[in-house]
């Protein structure tokens, strides 16, 4: 019992003791926590007192940016006002300018209408004394004055055309003194600076042989052998008395050269049978289609001509087996193609395009494919097709005049057309077409009042009318030799030109009996 006692007393003395400890910290922490909120009002007070300053700061910065843009904006508002003010003052003095001009206007309105009621009134008076005059003149002269302007209009128009016609000679006269001389040297410059050989070539060609028993050869069994070969290249192969030569016709150059190289091979090599034709004439087709090539290349880089299209190269070397009126067509467009150059320059005008110019005028002659087209708007199209340059283009079309002329080369390419084929020799005509034109001069010049002989002369390049001098007087004889001349012009086609002389004389002649 003693000892229960002892225990609980031990028990309830610790708890005081427990007790008067735990009130000594919550003591302690009572008193640290008051000082932690001491500290922490201090610090927000101080945290405090910085954002107002702060915040006083941003204040004024605003304000003072505020402050400065208003000023901005009002100064920009005064110099507007200051703008408006002066148009406005400008305004003003403008409309009263106007109210003045208008005054102005108005009162020589009505000095314009008072002049004008003056002059009606004159011009009345003026009417009238005019007619008193023509009534007294009428009465002079016995004649009306519808009659007599007839009469004056007809002199005036006599006079007028004789002035006329004496005065278009001397134009003539003296635009030949200046411009034929420079039109003379250029063309004979250029023709002396461009010489060229002039071929004839026919419609057949002569293949010679060593003896007459290579005929039989070609010939062939039962003529196989000339029947194929004939059938694969296109041309007639004639085989007559003709002592060691064999004839080969055709209209196309090019068959003829194949057919006349196939031969050659095939009586150099001594087989001649229908395969081995086959084959031959296969091989020299290829060759000649190289060769056409090479020629269009070659032809090109002697000119300095450069980046042409590959397929018109090719018909450039076609030209070589080709005639017009029996002048080569490749030697013709080469010569074409420096004269073309040499005149432009002479001109100050673009020598590569007007060499480029003459060597494809005639382009349109060589297609394999032939439309119904002439062939200056054949060579035209062409020329567009492969993306040759618009003058270039024209002057292909235009130089036998199917088309217009746009650039100065096109008439040049055209002159040295007509020079090249009408150079002596250079090309053959037909006989019936030869003198069909020297005919058709003739009746030309007949077909005109007045004109009693005419004599074409020269090759046709001179027609002499010879005129009576009792019908037609010296004017009316200039007149004839102009208007002849200008339908010669625009009726036929004839190379060159032709020179109109019209003759008229007056013969005197008596007899001594």
């Amino acid at each position: 019992m003693e000892i229960i006692i002892g225990i609980i007393g031990l028990v309830v003395g610790g708890g005081i003791g427990v007790f008067a400890t735990s009130t000594v910290l919550r003591n302690k922490l009572l008193a640290k926590s008051q000082q932690v909120l001491l500290d922490a009002e201090e610090k927000a007070e101080v945290i405090k007192k910085d954002k107002i300053l702060q915040a006083k700061e941003k204040y004024l910065q605003l304000k003072s940016e505020y402050d400065k843009r208003v000023q901005e904006t009002n100064s920009k508002i005064a110099a507007a006002e200051n703008k408006i003010k002066q148009r406005e003052q400008v305004l003003s003095q403008k409309v009263e300018e106007l109210q003045k001009k208008s005054s102005e206007l108005k009162n020589a309105s009505e000095n314009l209408n008072n002049q004008i009621e003056l002059l009606n009134k004159r011009q009345g008076e003026v009417e009238k004394k005019y007619a008193e005059s023509v009534k007294k003149l009428e009465d002079i002269a016995s004649m009306t004055a519808e009659e007599a302007k007839e009469s004056l209009m007809e002199m005036i128009k006599d006079e007028a055309r004789a002035d006329a016609s004496s005065y278009v000679m001397d134009i003539v006269e003296e635009a030949k003194i200046t411009a034929n001389e420079q039109a003379k040297k250029i063309v004979i410059q250029s023709i002396q600076r461009t010489a060229t050989e002039n071929a004839i070539e026919n419609t057949v060609s002569v293949f010679n042989l060593e003896n007459e028993e290579v005929k039989g050869r070609i010939i062939g069994r039962e003529g196989r052998n000339i029947r194929t070969l004939e059938s694969l290249t296109g041309v007639e192969i004639i085989i007559d008395d003709s002592p060691d030569a064999i004839i080969l016709s055709g209209f196309d150059p090019i068959r003829r050269e194949i057919a006349r190289l196939s031969l050659h091979k095939l009586v150099t090599d001594g087989r001649i049978h229908p395969a081995r034709i086959e084959e031959v004439v296969s091989k020299t087709r290829k060759q000649i289609e190289q060769e056409i090539i090479e020629v269009g290349k070659r032809t090109c880089i002697d000119l300095g001509i450069v980046n042409m299209n590959h397929e018109l190269m090719r018909m450039v070397g076609r030209m070589k087996y080709r005639s017009s009126y029996g002048q080569n067509l490749l030697q013709h467009s080469r010569e074409v193609a420096n004269l073309s150059a040499t005149m432009a320059a002479e001109l100050g005008l673009n020598p590569k395009l007007a060499k480029r110019a003459g060597l494809l005028h005639d382009i349109g002659k060589v297609p394999e494919n032939e439309p119904d087209l002439p062939h200056a708007i054949l060579g035209m199209k062409l020329a567009e097709k492969y993306k040759e340059r618009p003058e270039v283009c024209n002057a292909i079309g235009a130089h036998h005049d199917e088309t217009e002329m746009t650039s100065l080369i096109a008439p040049i390419v055209q002159v040295c057309d007509a020079i090249s084929g009408a150079r002596p020799g250079a090309r053959r005509e037909v006989v019936e077409a030869y003198i069909n034109r020297l005919n058709k001069l003739e009746e030309l010049a007949m077909t005109y009042p007045g004109v009693v002989k005419t004599y074409a002369i020269q090759a046709g390049r001179e027609l002499r009318v010879i005129v009576g001098a009792d019908k037609l007087n010296d004017v009316e004889a200039t007149q004839l030799s102009l208007d002849l001349s200008r339908k010669i012009q625009s009726e036929m086609t004839y190379p060159g030109q032709i020179k109109v002389t019209v003759i008229r004389e007056t013969r005197a002649v008596n007899y001594a009996k």
